[in-house]
């Protein structure tokens, strides 16, 4: 980065912090749980807003400032001491909730390869300050955001040796910290919102290839990305972020184009030394840049313009060094010439995700009825792990009158590893050596079934019994299916 933007970008991160947030410490790709619902009508947790203000009507963006809605969820605590509404009133919004997730194996593992049966939980906390410097300081347009987590806890997937599709997807990066900063950036929204421009540290997989309907589920094959998004470390994910800066063009009511520059740490993203507390702002690993475009259409179908859809197409280019899956820098196999792998200059990767209502139960809220929702994402198979994903799902709430809160959902997902990282294992598997990366045997498919029930005990708690079952753990045909009993709850405090 240039003097010039390095500087300008730490301006615009102070202001971002202008309202302190206490907060919670560090999420996956999302760990959050929101409504099965299409985000049109509110249904936002702490993180979810990007994503949530690309599935959000343009007619319902803009009410009393030109300064997209402040995100107000359902909370437990809706105005403790008449704090909220003095905040909201000079444009300011803080969100705090506690996301919790666990999962058992019903039956043992694989039997002689040290894996063992057991349940894990995980959880994150959450603190998010959105603030609109309209309305408190009559900055036209102009809006700031940040999040802050903690973790705790690893996925039981990893007990019968699955490392393709966590069990749960509130895992790792958090540092081990009280308090990891997941993104702060500036956003100024221009001509009615016909333009939006963010910059700050921000976090890729939020602003791309993102939905937040996935979260209604809990593998991390689906939540908060699919998977294979965050399979190339250019493509920072929730709770880590790099220096960006992104541009949302609406050329009608119902279609957005987006772009942007995401500045990568391939080596650090996800590291203790650079990435821990997500304070660390420097640019010293700084390795090149990820640049992604994504093309989304809104339709509304139904007599009564009832059925909203949204669909997004993208492909992203990085120009940072990635390592070959299969070739030594002398062109041979590195499982076989003892040799480093060779490094390979830039990777793609490009997506399509789908989320459409077929039917709306008549007579209820307009987020109550049958989505159907599917994702495909494809990566560079010679610098991936998981070459191709594809899913489908299916959610509904409101289907029970009497509790219209509720839902349900299924969801499935395919995983094809890279053909050359499977001829690599193959390869070492042959000397009876050890398969690097956790894998036991080598890799060719995995398939992962979820279904999901969730009771909307009261005001701001969710609870969701979830059943989760694998085909091939790990994509290892040789290891046995596992299937998981568990549940995800959900509070927002406030």
């Amino acid at each position: 980065m240039s003097q010039t933007l390095s500087s300008s970008v730490l301006r615009l991160f102070s202001v971002c912090l202008a309202v302190p947030s206490l907060a919670a410490s560090a999420f996956a790709q999302e760990a959050v749980l929101p409504p099965v619902t299409t985000a049109e009508h509110g249904a936002v947790d702490a993180g979810e807003l990007p994503s949530v203000q690309l599935q959000t009507p343009l007619s319902e963006l803009h009410k009393d400032t030109t300064v997209a809605p402040l995100p107000k969820p359902e909370a437990l605590f809706v105005d403790p001491f008449g704090v909220n509404s003095w905040l909201r009133e000079h444009g300011i919004a803080v969100l705090l909730d506690n996301t919790n997730e666990m999962a058992g194996m019903i039956n043992a593992p694989t039997k002689g390869l040290g894996l063992r049966q057991g349940a894990s939980n995980t959880g994150q906390y959450s603190m998010e300050n959105d603030i609109d410097w309209e309305r408190l300081a009559g900055w036209t347009g102009f809006s700031t955001h940040d999040v802050m987590v903690g973790r705790y806890g690893i996925p039981v997937s990893r007990m019968f040796g699955d490392n393709l599709n966590p069990s749960q997807e509130i895992y790792g990066s958090g540092g081990n910290v009280v308090v990891h900063l997941v993104f702060a950036y500036g956003e100024e929204t221009l001509f009615d919102d016909r333009l939006n421009i963010a910059a700050g540290r921000m976090s890729f997989l939020s602003d791309f290839s993102a939905n937040p309907l996935y979260c209604n589920f809990m593998n991390n094959a689906f939540c908060g990305n699919p998977k294979a998004s965050s399979d190339n470390t250019a493509h920072a994910s929730y709770p880590d972020s790099n220096w960006a800066a992104r541009f949302r063009v609406r050329p009608t009511d119902n279609t957005i184009f987006q772009f942007g520059v995401y500045f990568t740490q391939t080596q650090a993203i996800y590291g203790n030394a650079q990435m821990r507390t997500g304070f660390k702002f420097n640019g010293a690993t700084i390795d090149g840049e990820a640049m992604p475009i994504e093309f989304i259409w809104e339709p509304r179908f139904g007599h009564d313009h009832s059925l909203p859809g949204h669909y997004k197409a993208g492909f992203v280019y990085d120009t940072a060094d990635h390592k070959d899956k299969y070739y030594d820098g002398n062109g041979n196999p590195f499982a076989l010439s003892g040799l480093a792998a060779r490094n390979v200059h830039g990777a793609w990767a490009a997506w399509g995700l789908a989320d459409q209502m077929v039917y709306h139960h008549p007579g209820q809220a307009p987020d109550a009825g049958v989505t159907l929702i599917g994702a495909a994402y494809f990566n560079k198979a010679q610098t991936a792990t998981r070459a191709d994903q594809l899913s489908f799902g299916v959610l509904d709430r409101g289907f029970w009158k009497s509790r219209p809160l509720d839902g349900v959902g299924v969801n499935f997902s395919w995983t094809h590893v890279s053909d050359d990282l499977t001829r690599t294992q193959r390869l070492y598997a042959m000397q009876g050596m050890p398969i690097p990366d956790g894998s036991l045997f080598p890799q060719t498919s995995a398939y992962v079934v979820e279904a999901t029930y969730q009771i909307h005990l009261m005001r701001g708690v969710t609870f969701a019994p979830d059943f989760q079952y694998y085909f091939n753990p790990g994509g290892q045909t040789q290891l046995k299916n596992q299937a998981l009993l568990g549940f995800k709850s959900h509070i927002e405090v406030f």
